[in-house]
């Protein structure tokens, strides 16, 4: 794992050896580059670059770092008939993503009032580990959601009839069966229905501090001092046990297949087979269940706006700009050596980053691009950005996620002791509350890569491009 060629600045190559089929791209710069190779992540960009199918590279992205079979920030595309499909390469947490709104509040009319407002969203908004939200479902109602995604949600009050067109694939993946979810996955997911979780989700309400392209930053919606809301949650304990139930399927069955595994964690199977087209429906199945909980919780968060800040929805015009998906296996056109051809696009901890013109794009960013939404850490800020031609030339349309742990959770316990990081956080005018014991110091900014210094280097390689800069003023942990 030594021998790393540069292509430039921001694009490293990791050449073919041994069982690799392509090479590995890195996007980073030098920095970041020392940074990934004293942990296991070429090696997991390598394994992945073993795999049946694969096609042109096996990619990571500047917030990459270790993770299950996968690196988390990375992505493969497979071919449809000859490649395989891995729940390695989605992961636990089945579109884990990022939902945007803007309001036509400014920065002068919230501040007065933020303490009572996140005190609110605490409050209202279901988090921490194992949370129960306000909506109960019945298996058959439960299986209703699994199938319809983000639809089931505003048909059932929460939000409004547009917002499924300003959500990825419309919010819901047709494939979706839940006959391939367990009873114990379905269980799980019954009273999960809105709730933003633990760990590194939450609810933030900030501010557009930056605008770097005002034409693409209009059509989004975004001016500067505007009032915003970042939502990062998935799909909770029904997505997890998704994931876990099939990984242990595959562990079996991957022993029946003509080849073998750098890892056991790269667990598989032929996107064909039966065995993996069940994968790829149960996975949609969890994919639509996290479009409807961050679509309830938007509605959930729109309410406590209205209650605290004493208006109507007119005044507060909170509207959703986009909803993307962090972790998904999607079926995907791309062209490949100037021939079209259908891939699965395993995005583990990436972004899709579609650029202007895409036909899966909504009427109203065709002429734009995508909004790429890149959550921060906490204490610094988050990045709106629009996808790009380049991005679909090099990495089947996907930019990075998010900054990328630099800390383990438990050594950014370790790191913590003796601090107040929420009192570091007011003292910047970040006002967070938070469920768990050990939340904020497992989630505290120093455990995450400089956010800024990843969008750098996204934007200077060109799969994405800066169009606004989010500060946070107020955040709702688990």
């Amino acid at each position: 794992m030594t021998e790393i060629r540069k292509i430039d600045s921001y694009r490293w190559e990791l050449p073919r050896t041994g069982d690799m089929r392509v090479p590995g791209r890195i996007y980073c710069n030098k920095s970041m580059l020392d940074a990934i190779r004293k942990e296991a992540t070429l090696r997991q960009v390598a394994n992945v670059a073993s795999l049946p199918g694969i096609l042109k590279a096996s990619l990571a992205m500047p917030d990459v770092h270790q993770g299950y079979g996968f690196s988390i920030g990375g992505v493969a595309a497979f071919d449809w008939k000859e490649g395989v499909i891995s729940p390695g390469g989605v992961g636990y947490d089945i579109n884990c993503g990022v939902r945007l709104a803007t309001t036509h509040l400014e920065e002068k009319d919230v501040r007065p009032r933020l303490d009572a407002l996140v005190n609110a969203l605490y409050q209202h908004i279901p988090s921490g580990l194992g949370s129960k939200g306000s909506v109960s479902l019945s298996v058959a109602e439960e299986k209703k959601v699994l199938r319809q995604g983000s639809r089931w949600a505003v048909e059932n009050g929460f939000g409004d009839e547009s917002d499924p067109d300003y959500t990825e694939e419309g919010g819901c993946l047709p494939q979706a069966d839940p006959d391939e979810v367990s009873d114990r996955a379905l269980e799980r997911g019954k009273r999960q229905l809105g709730t933003l979780g633990s760990g590194n989700h939450f609810l933030e309400v900030g501010v557009v501090a930056e605008i770097y392209d005002e034409k693409v930053a209009r059509a989004f919606g975004l001016f500067e001092g505007q009032v915003t809301v970042l939502l990062h949650t998935g799909s909770r304990g029904l997505g997890y046990q998704i994931c876990d139930d099939f990984l242990a399927f595959m562990a079996k069955h991957v022993k029946t297949l003509p080849f073998s595994l750098p890892d056991r964690q790269l667990s598989c199977a032929m996107i064909q087979s039966e065995e993996g087209q069940r994968y790829f429906r149960a996975m949609a199945c969890g994919a639509n269940y996290a479009w409807a909980n961050r679509q309830i919780l938007m509605h959930q968060t729109r309410e406590v706006f209205l209650r605290v800040m004493g208006m109507g929805p007119g005044d507060l015009g909170m509207n959703l700009v986009y909803d993307v998906c962090h972790n998904i296996a999607k079926k995907e056109e791309h062209l490949i050596d100037g021939k079209k051809r259908t891939v699965c696009v395993h995005r583990k901890g990436a972004t899709r980053s579609f650029p202007a013109g895409h036909p899966d794009l909504c009427r109203a960013y065709r002429n734009v691009g995508q909004p790429v939404l890149v959550p921060g850490d906490m204490g610094t800020a988050s990045y709106v950005l629009v996808g790009t031609e380049t991005a679909m030339a090099e990495t089947f349309g996907s930019t990075c996620h998010g900054a990328g742990r630099v800390l383990s959770r438990k050594a950014a316990k370790k790191a913590a002791k003796g601090r107040s990081i929420y009192r570091e956080l007011e003292d910047r005018g970040i006002l967070v509350r938070w469920t768990g014991r050990s939340t904020m110091a497992e989630e505290m900014p120093d455990a995450y890569k400089d956010i800024s210094e990843v969008i750098e280097v996204v934007h200077n390689a060109g799969i994405s491009r800066k169009v606004a800069r989010l500060k946070p003023m107020g955040v709702v942990k688990g």
